[in-house]
C-alpha cells in the first residue's frame, strides 16, 4: 500500500512539474512576445528636438508595418525597424505617449513610453514701467479683472463678498454690480458678446452667466472643469480657463464644455497655480497665485515665452500681514484692446496700475 501511494504521489509530482513548465513556457514565449519602444519613459526633450522612437521587436522579425502614434493620434508609418526621428517642433509641451503599433502576419500588438517635452528655451525676462496709478477698492478681493467699452469689470471673491462689478476706472467705484449668493465664492470671468461668464471657486463650483448690460444673472450650470475654478478669459472663439495646477483648458463660448487643454513648462518644468488670465495679441497672459510673476504663454502649446518680474509694484513692506496667507497678492491683468493699455492690480489692493512691460 505504501509504495502503491509512493508511486502515486511521484506521478501526480510529475505532472504537475509538466504542466508548471508548460505555463512558465508559455508565459515566457507570451513576454518574448512583447515589444518594447524607446526612449525610456520620462525621458525629457526640448521642443524642436527630434526624439529617435525605435522598435524592439521579438528575434528583430520582419513587421508588415509599424503605425506611430503621439496621444492616440497617428504620425507616421514604416515597414521596417529603422528608428524613426520624430518631430517635435509644433507638438504641446508636457508629457506625451508615443504607441507604436506593429502589424505583422495579420496580427498587431502595441507598444508604449512616453516623454516630457520642455519649451524650446529659457523664456525671455521682463520688468515693467508704471505709466499711470488709478485708485482700488480694498475690500475687492480680485479675481478676474476686464476691460471693455471704456469701463473695468471685475469679479471678486470670498463667501459672502463676491461681486461682479462695472467700475469707473478714474475713480475705482463701481457704477453696476451683483452680488453672488453668500454660499458662493467668486471666481474669473469674461465676456462673450452680451454676456459674462463667472465661475466659482468649489463647494460648490458652478458657472453663473449674466446679462452684461442689465447684470441680471441668466442661468446656473454645474461646472467640473479641472480641479477648482480659478481663472478665465476669451479670444473671440473659445475660452480658455485654468485649474490651480499647470494645465489650461478650452472651453466652447456656447455650452462651456471643454474641448482640449495645453500645460504649462518652461525649459526646466512644469508651473502650477497659473491663475488669473488674459488674451492679448495672440497670446495668454497669467499671474502665478502668490507669486509676483506675470507669464506669457504660447496658446497652443502651453510654453512659457515671457517671464515679467512684478516685484516692488506694490512693495511687500506696505501690505498686510495677511498676505502669508495668499491675501494682497498680485491678481488681475486687463486689457484695453482699442487703448493698447494694460492694467494690474492685486487682492484688496489700494491701486490700479497701468503698466507697460520692458525687456531686462
Amino acid at each position: 500500500m505504501k509504495n502503491k501511494i509512493f508511486l502515486f504521489s511521484a506521478t501526480a509530482l510529475a505532472a504537475t512539474a509538466l504542466l508548471i513548465y508548460s505555463f512558465s513556457s508559455c508565459n515566457k514565449k507570451q513576454q518574448v512576445a512583447d515589444i518594447t519602444l524607446s526612449p525610456e519613459a520620462g525621458t525629457r526633450y526640448k521642443a524642436g528636438d527630434a526624439v529617435p522612437v525605435k522598435v524592439s521587436n521579438p528575434g528583430d522579425s520582419k513587421p508588415d508595418s509599424i503605425v506611430y502614434l503621439v496621444d492616440s493620434v497617428r504620425v507616421e508609418s514604416k515597414k521596417d525597424l529603422s528608428a524613426l526621428n520624430l518631430k517635435t517642433d509644433t507638438m504641446r509641451v508636457g508629457p506625451r505617449v508615443i504607441t507604436a503599433r506593429v502589424y505583422q502576419d495579420g496580427k498587431s500588438q502595441e507598444g508604449s513610453t512616453n516623454i516630457v517635452l520642455l519649451a524650446a528655451k529659457a523664456p525671455e525676462e521682463y520688468t515693467y514701467q508704471v505709466i499711470k496709478k488709478y485708485p482700488h477698492d480694498t475690500s475687492s478681493y480680485t479675481e478676474g479683472l476686464l476691460y471693455q467699452d471704456g469701463f473695468l469689470y471685475e469679479s471678486t471673491g470670498n463667501p459672502g463678498h463676491s461681486y461682479l462689478k462695472k467700475i469707473n476706472l478714474e475713480t475705482g467705484k463701481a457704477v453696476q454690480s451683483a452680488k453672488l449668493d453668500n454660499k458662493y465664492f467668486g471666481e474669473g470671468s469674461a465676456i462673450i458678446g452680451d454676456k459674462i461668464l463667472m465661475l466659482t471657486y468649489r463647494d460648490p463650483r458652478v458657472g453663473l452667466v449674466y446679462d452684461k448690460n442689465s447684470f441680471k444673472l441668466l442661468r446656473t450650470f454645474p461646472y467640473n472643469v479641472g480641479v477648482e475654478g480659478w481663472g478665465l478669459c476669451f479670444d473671440g472663439k473659445k475660452l480658455y480657463t485654468d485649474d490651480s495646477t499647470d494645465r489650461i483648458w478650452f472651453l466652447d463660448k456656447n455650452d462651456f464644455h471643454p474641448t482640449g487643454y495645453i500645460e504649462v513648462y518652461d525649459d526646466k518644468d512644469s508651473i502650477d497655480a497659473v491663475n488669473e488670465l488674459e488674451y492679448i495679441d495672440g497670446k495668454l497672459y497669467s499671474n502665478i497665485y502668490t507669486k509676483d510673476t506675470i507669464l506669457v504663454i504660447n496658446p497652443k502649446t502651453g510654453a512659457v515665452e515671457q517671464r515679467v518680474d512684478m516685484k516692488n509694484l506694490w512693495p511687500l513692506k506696505d501690505r498686510p500681514k495677511v498676505y502669508d496667507n495668499g491675501q494682497n497678492v498680485l491678481n488681475g491683468i486687463a486689457w484695453d484692446e482699442k487703448g493698447k493699455r494694460l492694467f494690474v492690480t492685486g487682492k484688496k489692493w489700494p491701486y490700479l496700475y497701468q503698466v507697460k512691460f520692458v525687456k531686462k
